[in-house]
């Protein structure tokens, strides 16, 4: 269970009234632990987090929240003295609840201050969202890939494993930021409902597009795309697939050693699992994700759209008549107002009277709608006139049908230790061998189907009968070997 022990009140020290101020002291933390500046040779002692935390409520000061939400007895109702007292009540409360652990050197007797496991975990995702480093989230589809290929060439189940992963990340990717272009588009609405605030949202969408767009939208969806990279897994899936028996045998032994979750029976292969789960992956995220990701980036760019036109709107306002005299009425009595309105209306009250360009009226076709019978009838029994000449039909099929590779023995029955003959020279002692003679012209068609000979069929340019044909044309056939024929 997660709220147990040491975590039963673990988001407590993020629920009240300081709650900004302990987030920003988490995430500063935990830029001096896990960050590229870090001392990862040092544990911090209690006096180095008080200095850490001072720092992290300097920068965050205390914001106007409403008093009312703080109940009776609750620790945010508190009144500090100084910043390192409240550094000091805030290092107190995230070691009880969780988010910090205190470990004591049994020879030193010293107390150092590191995250806890969940504390580090919940940690992250606070600094991630205020961190403006550069995330390469598109690059997911071609370390799947990548690992992928890896996994082909070594055999080492790592490499798949890190392929499952990425495929994984894929789908949170788009996902991601298809929130965020529905954030940026809730922004963008907001702040244009203020026309004081329009030039600032214009600013906001051109920044996005310069910094966000470019870099990172527009790989995915063009060098980057799922679409373009998906054949080619597919194709490598395919080729693990067919892979030799011993490989994949030691690779499932691997794969149920590391990952014995994936496995959900004994019969189940957790190697098939996998690849049936990336390939199930990239299928939803090129059918699915990516056409959901271009929706909201087109609904994006028509809310820019409409900030573009708000920009130009007001910047026409001074050469605008209409404004003028709207703020000429804004300043009149009510009087007035009704009586120039009054006056405007009857210069407009005169007919105006236009006619229709007649190429402009058109009859549409009413499309008629196709009625489907969804009525249930009954199973009939079939004609018995109609069974016997279906099978009739059946036998008459089979009767004059011929199948490629009796088609070939016949040929080297009747060629024996010849390498040539002609279809006149071919024996008839049964329906088959005429069927097969009447069938000779289409060896060219089976050479592929024999690993070992070819047969040459050419035109004599002349005509032959015999017992059975009036008149055909006739060929020679020449059995070579397939090498000579290549």
């Amino acid at each position: 269970m997660f709220f147990s022990a040491q975590r039963q009140q673990f988001f407590k020290p993020l629920t009240s009234k300081y709650r900004e101020q302990v987030a920003e002291c988490l995430r500063l933390l935990y830029e001096r632990q896990y960050s590229a500046n870090a001392d990862y040779g040092e544990s911090l002692r209690r006096e180095q987090l008080i200095e850490i935390f001072e720092e992290a409520l300097a920068r965050t000061p205390l914001t106007e929240l409403d008093d009312a939400e703080t109940e009776d007895g609750d620790l945010s109702a508190l009144r500090f003295k100084n910043v390192r007292e409240q550094a000091g009540w805030t290092l107190n409360l995230l070691v009880e609840n969780g988010w910090i652990e205190k470990q004591v050197d049994q020879v030193t007797f010293q107390s150092t201050y590191p995250f806890s496991r969940m504390g580090r975990l919940f940690t992250q995702p606070l600094v991630e969202a205020n961190s403006t480093r550069v995330r390469t989230r598109h690059r997911n589809t071609r370390n799947t890939l990548n690992a992928l290929e890896a996994f082909l060439n070594r055999g080492e189940a790592h490499d798949l494993l890190d392929a499952y992963e990425y495929s994984e990340r894929i789908i949170t990717d788009f996902t991601d930021v298809i929130a965020e272009l529905e954030d940026c588009k809730r922004e963008l609405v907001k702040e244009v409902e203020a026309q004081v605030m329009v030039q600032q949202a214009s600013e906001h969408f051109f920044d996005f597009m310069e910094k966000r767009f470019q870099p990172d939208l527009a790989i995915r969806l063009s060098a980057d795309s799922v679409e373009k990279h998906r054949d080619q897994i597919e194709q490598t899936i395919a080729r693990i697939r067919r892979k030799r028996k011993d490989f994949k045998a030691q690779a499932e032994k691997r794969l149920r050693q590391l990952a014995p979750e994936l496995l959900q029976s004994a019969q189940q292969s957790v190697l098939w699992h996998i690849l049936d789960t990336i390939e199930l992956r990239m299928r939803k995220a090129s059918d699915t994700m990516l056409p959901a990701l271009r929706r909201a980036l087109q609904n994006f760019t028509k809310r820019a759209d409409i900030i573009i036109r708000q920009i130009a709107y007001l910047g026409a306002q001074n050469q605008s008549n209409i404004l003028n005299v709207l703020d000429s009425l804004k300043n009149d009595r009510p009087e007035d107002v009704q009586s120039r309105l009054k006056q405007a209306a009857a210069m407009m009250s005169p007919m105006n009277l236009r006619l229709i360009d007649p190429r402009q009226v058109v009859l549409s076709e009413r499309k008629v709608k196709q009625s489907v019978d969804t009525e249930l009838a009954e199973e009939q029994p079939l004609d018995e006139k109609a069974l016997q000449e279906l099978k009739i039909t059946q036998m008459l099929e089979q009767a004059f049908s011929i199948r490629n590779q009796e088609l070939k023995d016949y040929i080297i029955r009747s060629m024996r230790d010849k390498k040539q003959l002609n279809i006149s020279e071919l024996p008839v002692s049964s329906a088959d061998d005429l069927l097969a003679m009447a069938h000779a012209i289409e060896l060219g068609a089976v050479n592929q189907n024999s690993s070992d000979y070819a047969f040459l069929v050419e035109p004599l340019k002349r005509q032959a009968k015999n017992t059975y044909f009036k008149q055909f044309d006739e060929f020679s056939i020449t059995m070579i070997k397939k090498d000579s024929a290549e």
